[in-house]
């Protein structure tokens, strides 16, 4: 059995999780369940069989108030929840912290249940009554809340069809979706490996070997890639056509007119500034076409195969020791604002930094919070790549986002839209790449500036090409009722070639990459992707112009869900439903792309093609 951590024995660069429990046996975890229990029931048992808070402004105010308090403090699984799902990805191969975490998530699920008859019996105050609740003093703090919630009354059902809604959703949807991931992450091939040598790999190794360096390496890994969608198309046919059924369903039974409608308003962002994003960047699609361009012409290839499109250019070689790169992003952090350095600092006095790969720990990286009174948590798995300077630059954008919120917002505002959630990410992220690129050579800044506009590229014309094929999938299956695993692939061809342009071939493999393509089966949300690089990159070029405007970022970060996205750039002067917005990020991207250019002309990497 694993050793059980204590705050004692935490070593250093881990998390410190004693501020939520000192150890997996900590005498508290029963405690706080039951603390938990027992404050929500209270709430319960209180409002549950009152409707005098549904008439009266000031019992509405005492009400939300308590569940404010509820929500900043307790929420359905308390300390000991957020604890557990931290541990779990600390070692995710521990099945004693696994049964730990499902009974906590279990144990969440039915007060969240329970709890959910305030939230539904609010939208139902009737309409001449809601201006009253609106516009009265005492619930001024509570305004845009509430403003939400009956904005969402139209689409929400009665409280015993919202439970059969949930329950279904295990079934007509997340059953669906677990199978093909679960089938695919079982899937293993023999591929060459860069020793030369032949192994089996998974799907996510292979999947990292298609954009390998070496030609053959990538070639054989994309082969082997191909042949994992093709076996499981069919599968994924099935699938597909079911969640997109059961979409319908929804959708009709909700009121919804459009496939995406139900998106936005989760969101809290109008349809109309999702259009005009991706129309805009739709019409820019040539932008990425000339990135592609370019990098063939470095790479001394006529047109990239499909899979080739992610290679890297060049070689980034210095290295970034975990201590170099948090001085590094530390100056970063302390040049842009002094609230921003003191965060950073905290988080890495505090414990709160998880930074290298082990054997067990979860892969990749996040930042974690969860109710508005508990730590913020990243987990990182540094090894000293550039790569790996910037994502803790990106992480820490999301940690300083959530900290700003939690001194400025009660826990009914904390959070982000989804719209803008990866704008403080990004905006951390590009200014200490700009670090990076004014302390490099010729060679490396060529190779840096290709790995940017890769980046780039990928999270603002192709998420946008995804979020069209995305309309397109569900328009097609509900005027056709059924979609061929073809049809799909046909489907999705023709947009990845939109905004991939002639530099990039679509291979007959390709068709069925959307079999392992997550993103579509969460529906519409990334569009958010590129919005939050957008919006960051014009955020970026007002400090760059002006260093006092940071505190206008600073006062959008510290907004959380208090004001809808709209209304807060409104304020700084700014219309997100305006094309001219979105094209000035694009113009960023397209004027990095020209300097790339410039720059791989000047130094002759670009002769003889």
């Amino acid at each position: 059995m694993p050793a059980r951590r204590t705050k004692e024995k935490s070593k250093p660069y881990e998390w410190d999780l004693s501020p939520l429990m000192k150890s997996d046996d900590d005498p508290r975890i029963e405690k706080n369940l039951r603390d938990v229990e027992r404050e929500s029931r209270l709430f319960i048992d209180k409002w549950q069989g009152r409707t005098d808070y549904l008439r009266e402004p000031l019992v509405m105010k005492e009400a939300l108030d308590e569940y404010e308090r509820w929500r900043r403090t307790c929420g359905s699984d308390g300390d000991a929840g957020y604890y557990f799902w931290l541990r779990a990805q600390q070692d995710m191969n521990d099945p004693a912290l696994k049964a730990r975490l499902n009974r906590a998530e279990d144990f969440s699920r039915k007060i969240e249940n329970d709890m959910q008859f305030f939230h539904l019996r609010i939208s139902r105050i009737p309409k001449n009554r809601q201006k009253r609740f609106l516009g009265h003093p005492a619930l001024e703090p509570y305004r845009y809340f509430l403003e939400r919630i009956f904005e969402e009354a139209a689409h929400l059902l009665s409280e015993p069809e919202e439970k059969i809604m949930n329950l279904k959703s295990a079934t007509s949807y997340s059953g669906w979706t677990r199978m093909t991931a679960g089938f695919l992450a079982r899937e293993e091939r023999q591929v060459l490996l860069e020793n030369g040598k032949k192994g089996t790999r998974t799907l996510s190794a292979i999947s990292s070997l298609a954009s390998h360096k070496t030609k053959k390496v990538r070639d054989v890994a994309a082969l082997a890639f191909d042949s994992i969608m093709a076996q499981y198309a069919d599968v994924a046919e099935a699938e597909m056509n079911a969640v997109l059924a059961n979409k319908k369903t929804d959708d009709d039974l909700r009121g919804f007119t459009r496939p995406d409608q139900s998106r936005h308003l989760s969101d809290d962002i109008g349809s109309d500034v999702v259009d005009t994003l991706v129309r805009t960047v739709s019409d820019r699609f040539s932008v990425a076409g000339r990135f592609y361009a370019l990098k063939a012409r470095l790479m001394k290839v006529t047109r990239l195969a499909y899979h080739e499109r992610n290679v890297e250019y060049g070689n980034i070689t210095i290295k970034y020791p975990y201590g170099k790169a948090m001085r590094l992003v530390g100056k970063v952090m302390q040049d842009l604002d002094k609230d921003f350095a003191e965060i950073f600092r905290s988080f890495a006095d505090n414990g709160q930094f998880d930074a290298y790969p082990r054997k067990g720990k979860g892969g990749g990286a996040f930042c974690a919070h969860h109710l508005a009174s508990q730590p913020t948590y990243i987990l990182l798995n540094h090894t000293g790549t550039l790569h790996d300077v910037l994502t803790i630059a990106h992480e820490l954008g999301h940690g300083i986002n959530n900290e700003l919120v939690r001194r400025s917002r009660h826990a009914l505002y904390f959070g982000t839209p989804t719209s803008t959630a990866e704008v403080a990410s990004t905006f951390m992220e590009d200014f200490v790449l700009h670090e990076i690129l004014g302390r490099s050579d010729d060679d490396a800044r060529l190779s840096i500036m290709m790995m940017k506009l890769n980046d780039d590229v990928s999270t603002i014309f192709r998420q946008v090409a995804c979020y069209r094929f995305e309309q397109e999938l569900h328009e097609s299956f509900r005027q056709k009722g059924y979609l061929s695993k073809d049809e799909i692939g046909s489907i999705f061809q023709g947009h990845m070639a939109a905004y991939m342009g002639d530099a990039v071939e679509q291979s007959k493999g390709s068709r069925y990459w959307w079999v392992y393509w997550s993103h579509i089966r969460y529906f519409f949300y990334v569009y958010s992707y590129a919005s939050g690089l957008l919006i960051s990159k014009s955020l970026q070029r007002s400090v760059k112009q002006n260093p006092a405007f940071i505190s206008k970022v600073k006062e959008f970060l510290s907004a959380g869900l208090s004001e809808s996205p709209r209304n807060i750039f409104g304020r700084l002067g700014v219309d997100i439903a305006d094309k001219a917005f979105w094209s000035r990020g694009i113009d960023e991207v397209e004027a990095l792309l020209e300097e790339t250019a410039a720059l791989a002309e000047k130094m002759g990497r670009l002769k003889g093609v």
